[in-house]
């Protein structure tokens, strides 16, 4: 295995490519490591759950019900990462379902016009991850949430590591294909929080996180032949609701 390579602007780096979080401009020679800055992308998921987490504690310590403080977090995640996940939910189930070839379904993919399927997607995603928060929620199960975020982008890297780039252009492009280290260093960090958080319960969720990857990368390679950025977020979402379930499952 190659030795891991971390540097200090990484995580700043992995928030830039990840979230629509204020932060500090960053010199063009950082920008050259975005491969191996994929092992921080975890710590995006960080960032962007842990304010969304203190927002749905503080309605619920007002007596606010589970459900609207999970609405809450569900929208704060939304602004914080600019819906690029859901977009590229709603990219990926209209280009991998309503095209017949490769080169339609990635048409398809880049059109910025969303189709019957991508809209289901986008309702039926929504929906579970709004219902998985508001049980999970009411199940004593907020912090757990900063752990889910973290997990379900760990597997982004591992995807990228595994599947050449579909396209050839585009912003999974501009990143690059990272190497095995960084992406074996995302999915360790979201264990160790989520055994600090969690407990046991990781390890089913880690288990269900690397299952939801396969599939996909499965579907994504069949249907055009690797992964693009689309594809990358769908798989965070997915992965999201699936580790949701797992955890839902086992409290």
């Amino acid at each position: 295995m190659r030795k891991i390579d971390i540097h200090p602007r990484d995580v700043a780096l992995s928030l830039v490519l990840l979230t629509r979080l204020p932060l500090p401009h960053l010199p063009k020679a950082a920008f050259a490591r975005q491969a191996q800055a994929t092992w921080a992308f975890p710590l995006a998921g960080l960032a962007v759950a842990l304010p969304a987490c203190c927002l749905a504690w503080a309605l619920m310590a007002l007596g606010l019900p589970a459900p609207i403080a999970a609405g809450a977090f569900l929208g704060v995640q939304i602004l914080l990462t600019g819906a690029m996940h859901e977009d590229g939910l709603a990219d990926s189930a209209d280009g991998l379902w309503g095209g017949f070839d490769t080169d339609r379904r990635l048409e398809i993919m880049k059109d910025s016009r969303i189709g019957a399927y991508g809209v289901i997607a986008l309702i039926l995603g929504l929906g579970l991850r709004w219902s998985l928060y508001a049980a999970l929620f009411a199940a004593g199960q907020l912090w757990s949430l900063v752990a889910l975020a973290m997990l379900s982008r760990a597997v982004m890297p591992g995807l990228m590591a595994t599947l050449p780039n579909a396209r050839g252009h585009g912003l999974s492009a501009q990143v690059g294909r990272p190497n095995r280290a960084p992406a074996m260093l995302a999915a360790a960090l979201p264990l160790v929080a989520g055994l600090a958080l969690i407990g046991a319960p990781i390890w089913i969720m880690g288990l269900t996180a690397a299952l939801t990857a396969l599939a996909v990368a499965q579907i994504a390679k069949a249907k055009i032949g690797g992964q693009t950025g689309d594809i990358l977020g769908a798989s965070q979402q997915l992965a999201e609701i699936t580790c949701a379930m797992a955890l839902l499952a086992q409290v």
